[in-house]
């Protein structure tokens, strides 16, 4: 009697499972823990606090220059439907998104740009749909890329990255002015270009991040990863002016298109599950040309 129970039991838990989505969580893009100085950029809530003051401010300022898509903008209802998508599997990323209060703005503006701020705050400037003509997989590239800033809270942690080399600048300055014997304002002026410099360097590293959850993200919501390529080449052709990648807070355009060509093997299998592909068989991305000038 007690084998039988346990037998009905186990089927039972076998036709309950069938029912239910399985989600490979061990694939795509490794999940790492989180930098540990976000605790010295301030608290969380504190941070939210404050992103959600300055996204409501900047929409107030955009409101009133008649700047703001409206609810029917088709631009927006798709940024919307694409958001819809993503957010479902920011959880893997970080559990603290599940009780977000997610926001997706259009703003009528050129600027090529977009953001998210703490607690899925998004923006999109008009600028970059229609400049770089995205499709809907690129914008979902773009999309998870600053929705990556937030679930790795990127500001908190780069804020407390900044406290810790300003304070390590301004001792070794301090050090080497009594040491060397020279002006100790001399000594600052080197602590503070130290301490910039570092501030780069991890703001770029955060930007490599931000590309590779991007793409785990967009992959895992059933766009294709490819996508992330061609967005970084239109974006380069745009941008022939960018600066030199060390003394910029962004890596340069090959780098990010080496880096996330050196992961994709990680990230297409997940697209062709979401997509119902076969992984070995993917048909090539086809991306839309740039406007003409």
């Amino acid at each position: 009697m007690k084998k039988s129970k346990t037998l009905i039991a186990a089927l039972a838990l076998v036709c309950l499972s069938s029912t239910l989505p399985v989600f490979a969580q061990d694939d795509g893009i490794p999940v790492t823990r989180m930098s540990r100085l976000r605790g010295l950029g301030g608290d969380a809530r504190q941070f939210d606090q404050q992103s959600k003051l300055q996204y409501d401010q900047m929409l107030q300022q955009a409101h009133q220059k008649d700047a703001v898509a409206t609810e029917r903008n088709p631009q927006l209802i798709r940024l919307r439907a694409i958001a819809q998508r993503l957010i479902p599997f920011t959880t893997r990323w970080n559990p603290d998104s599940a009780n977000w209060k997610w926001e997706v703005n259009l703003l009528n503006s050129p600027t090529v740009n977009a953001f998210c701020m703490p607690g899925g705050r998004i923006a999109f400037y008009n600028g970059i749909l229609v400049k770089l003509n995205l499709t809907d997989d690129e914008v979902a590239m773009v999309m998870g890329h600053e929705i990556a800033h937030a679930l790795r809270e990127h500001a908190r942690e780069q804020a407390g990255k900044n406290t810790i080399t300003s304070f390590g600048a301004r001792i070794a300055g301090a050090i080497g002015s009594a040491y060397f014997g020279v002006d100790p304002r001399l000594g600052d002026a080197a602590a503070g270009a130290v301490a910039q410099g570092a501030a780069l360097s991890f703001s770029r590293g955060d930007e490599s991040e931000a590309d590779l959850v991007g793409l785990d993200l967009a992959a895992r919501a059933g766009f294709d990863p490819r996508a992330g390529i061609a967005l970084w080449q239109k974006m380069s052709s745009v941008n022939k002016a960018q600066p030199l990648p060390f003394l910029s807070t962004h890596p340069s355009g090959s780098k990010r298109i080496e880096d996330m060509d050196k992961n994709m093997y990680l990230v297409l299998p997940v697209f062709a599950r979401a997509r119902g592909l076969d992984p070995q068989n993917l048909p090539p991305y086809r991306s839309l040309a740039l406007p003409k000038p």
